[in-house]
């Protein structure tokens, strides 16, 4: 893991194959200051599939006015030939979310 925000709402991650990733929970969210979130990971850690990053209160986010969505973006996508993405929604960790082609 590249970086966990101090507001524990964002966090970015880095493959071995040099994939930059930035996972943003909700909208506006760093408001929050760190409000409803809970790190599972702290900054330099290597993850796993499947390994808890981050646990959130989404009911209570949604009721202090934010919106939930949660972006999950290739930051570096220029580095690669494709980029495709599955809007299915809601994913739990055996879902394919991004499918980066180098």
């Amino acid at each position: 893991m590249v970086s966990l925000f101090p507001t524990k709402h964002a966090i970015g991650l880095l493959s071995n194959d040099g994939v930059e990733l930035l996972i943003h929970v909700g909208l506006n969210t760093v408001d929050l200051n760190g409000k409803f979130f809970e790190a599972h990971v702290k900054q330099g850690d290597q993850i796993k599939q499947g390994q808890t990053l981050l646990t959130f209160d989404l009911e209570s986010i949604r009721e202090a006015g934010y919106v939930t969505q949660t972006p999950v973006v290739v930051t570096n996508t220029g580095n690669y030939s494709d980029v495709k993405h599955d809007d299915l929604g809601i994913k739990n960790s055996n879902n394919v979310m991004l499918t980066v082609h180098i």
